[in-house]
């Protein structure tokens, strides 16, 4: 049935009104919020934005962490028709310029001073902006800028509009329509200005629905919102299917209180990224690595009999009487407190995307009995296009195409969708949107990949990125530098990697050590430091990261298709990939050709045959200052395997 964001939240108010709807820890105290409490927030500010001047087809800029109030406005907004458009809060301010005039913002919601600030600071520049409103009021007091004002101020102009106009709100969420337009997602951007992506009630809903009728979701669940709310897979488990399923939402204190908060909740359907995944799983491992040695043998063998027992558990494939009792017990005094560690006691479906994810870490947490799944999809599909079944969970696939997808392969192999969640277009860009939509309605997804013989999806890389050796043994080689970057970062060490070999004889590696994971591998070794550039370039470093680059040579070596992609040389840079430096996306992503361009004078080294580089790099301190880092790197060789042959 086709509905709308605002009428869904009023149907959970009616229904279910004291029910929990969103909880925010505040002081280390979760505040609860009903769906009734919600709905009589939303209406306040549905009337005080409409008091303000916001009208139909607008739109609403929202900045900050996953906040209840935040969440509110949008549905306020959405509630007249206007649209909500989510940026990542911790952008810089001048990432913010275009896409507020891009839209043509005149109104923006921000969580607290610090994302004051910086609209003030860029309003000479976006001279629409007329209306600025906070929900923290900390170190706010003083402030006295024009159109700047608190949500409580908000609100109680909103009550005064109710009363003159009582009838409004139901009014204007009632000519609300499915196919009216919900929100906007601005692409991360890894070439150019980021693009406004255009959703509508009716795509969001749908593969909401989607997801929840794929994992059997109702309103018992409870999910933590802490990722960027800007970002749309956060978007869709916690506002999306939030609102068509009715569970209940957790906002942390801060993002230091995650893993604190994620212990308190214990959500039943949780969603990270590899990265999280990885950072829990480090944290472990060096915790394990200073137990004492009852505790460590226990553990050792535990995970023993988990690595080959587990797996197939959570498949829902045989295993032996006494295996099985082996595993209870594991159960009990292993795995169990480990899941209660690391916050995933009650977890019944979690997910992972964007990234591929290590067979050894996707392994991990499927044996100690977590059914980690992997996902497909993106900011134009609305998320949900392919999901791993129960008992059919893989780390080299990324699932099945669910209800309403379907999919198919371009000659060249880019991987097509068509979707009831795709977007409705890029704002203002038709020839982008051209690009991407055909006049059939297939997407473009800018993906390579294939369906495997159990109809799953494998993604190699993104098409555009693929490339070729030119030159040398591998001559005419296929090089997917995302597929190498992946397996060489699915090891704890590795932080980021960047491989270059397309149109060049040979692969060479930029590498981000993972400063706490190495850090604490070099403390247990006497090995001292001063920072991070200083240990990254440490002679023992560069052997620990060779041998991990090695194994992943010898991992390629058997790809026929791949072989040729092994890794010559590599050097660890002297500082790590950041966003604020232009090196990465706010999602993580590698912008391959800024790298490139910043640090060619490292791959000429490289290339070249250099066993040193000096490099001195400006980069952007966290309080905004600015600075040099400067060192002389180390470039070293490595050992490739000859390929693997397929037997007749």
């Amino acid at each position: 049935m086709s509905t709308t964001f605002p009428r869904l939240l009023l149907e959970h108010a009616a229904q279910r009104p004291d029910a929990p709807a969103l909880r925010e820890k505040e002081y280390g105290i979760w505040q609860t919020l009903s769906w009734s409490q919600l709905a009589v927030l939303v209406r306040e500010l549905a009337h005080g934005l409409a008091q303000a001047g916001l009208q139909r087809g607008q739109h609403l800029v929202v900045v900050g962490e996953n906040r209840p109030r935040l969440s509110a406005c949008m549905l306020a907004a959405q509630s007249l028709g206007a649209i909500p458009v989510p940026l990542y809060q911790d952008a810089v301010a001048a990432e913010f310029v275009f896409p507020m005039n891009n839209a043509e913002v005149a109104f923006a919601v921000v969580e607290d001073q610090e994302q004051v600030d910086k609209l003030l600071e860029i309003r000479e520049q976006c001279p629409q902006l007329s209306h600025i409103w906070f929900d923290d009021p900390r170190g706010l007091r003083k402030y006295s800028e024009p159109g700047l004002a608190s949500l409580d101020d908000l609100c109680a102009l909103g009550r005064q509009h109710a009363i003159a106009h009582p009838a409004f709100y139901d009014v204007s969420v009632q000519a609300g329509e499915a196919a009216d337009v919900a929100a906007m997602f601005f692409t991360s951007g890894t070439t150019g200005n980021p693009k406004g992506v255009v959703h509508t009630h009716a795509s969001l809903i749908d593969r909401a629905q989607a997801g929840a009728r794929f994992d059997k979701l109702g309103p018992q669940e409870e999910v933590l919102a802490y990722l960027p709310p800007a970002w749309i897979g956060q978007n869709i488990f916690s506002y999306a299917q939030w609102l068509a399923c009715g569970y209940v939402v957790n906002c942390p204190e801060s993002a230091s209180t995650v893993t604190i908060d994620l212990k308190e909740i214990g959500p039943t359907y949780y969603f990270a990224p590899p990265r999280v995944f990885e950072g829990l799983l480090t944290t472990v491992m060096i915790r394990m690595e200073d137990a004492g040695r009852i505790k460590r043998w226990l553990f050792d063998q535990g995970m023993k009999l988990a690595r080959r027992v587990g797996p197939a558990l959570m498949d829902g494939k045989p295993v032996s009487a006494w295996d099985r009792l082996k595993y209870q017990l594991g159960n009990l005094f292993v795995y169990g407190p480990l899941r209660n560690t690391l916050g995933f006691s009650r977890v019944r479906v979690a997910y992972t995307a964007g990234e591929a994810i290590g067979p050894d870490l996707f392994s991990f947490y499927r044996s100690i009995g977590i059914n980690l799944k992997q996902l497909y999809g993106s900011t134009e599909t609305a998320v949900f296009v392919c999901l791993q079944p129960d008992h059919e969970a893989r780390s080299d696939t990324v699932g099945v195409p669910i209800d309403g997808v379907q999919i198919k392969l371009a000659d060249s192999g880019e991987i097509l969708v068509k979707s009831p969640g795709l977007l409705k277009g890029y704002y203002k860009n038709p020839a982008a949107t051209a690009e991407v939509l055909t006049a059939e309605g297939w997407y473009h997804t800018g993906d390579a990949g294939f369906i495997d013989g159990h109809g799953h999806l494998k993604i190699i890389d993104r098409a555009k990125d693929v490339g070729r050796i030119v030159g040398g043994a591998n001559d005419g080689a296929m090089f997917a530098p995302k597929y190498v970057e992946n397996k060489l970062k699915f090891f704890s060490h590795i932080k980021e990697a960047v491989a270059f070999g397309d149109k060049r004889d040979r692969v060479c590696a930029f590498i981000n050590i993972d400063f706490e994971a190495v850090g604490n591998w070099a403390e247990r070794r006497n090995l001292p430091y001063a920072g991070y550039t200083d240990l990254a370039q440490k002679a023992e470093v560069y052997e620990l990261i060779r041998d991990c680059v090695e194994k992943v040579n010898a991992d390629l070596a058997q790809d026929e298709l791949l072989a040729g992609s092994q890794i010559t040389r590599f050097l660890i840079l002297h500082k790590e990939l950041d966003a604020d430096d232009g090196e990465l996306t706010r999602t993580r992503k590698v912008r391959r050709g800024a790298i490139a361009e910043k640090y060619g004078v490292l791959i000429d080294a490289l290339y070249g045959g250099k066993a040193t580089q000096f490099i001195e790099t400006a980069v952007k301190f966290e309080d905004g200052r600015t600075g040099k880092v400067s060192a002389d790197l180390k470039i070293v060789d490595t050992k490739t395997f000859a390929p693997a042959r397929r037997a007749a």
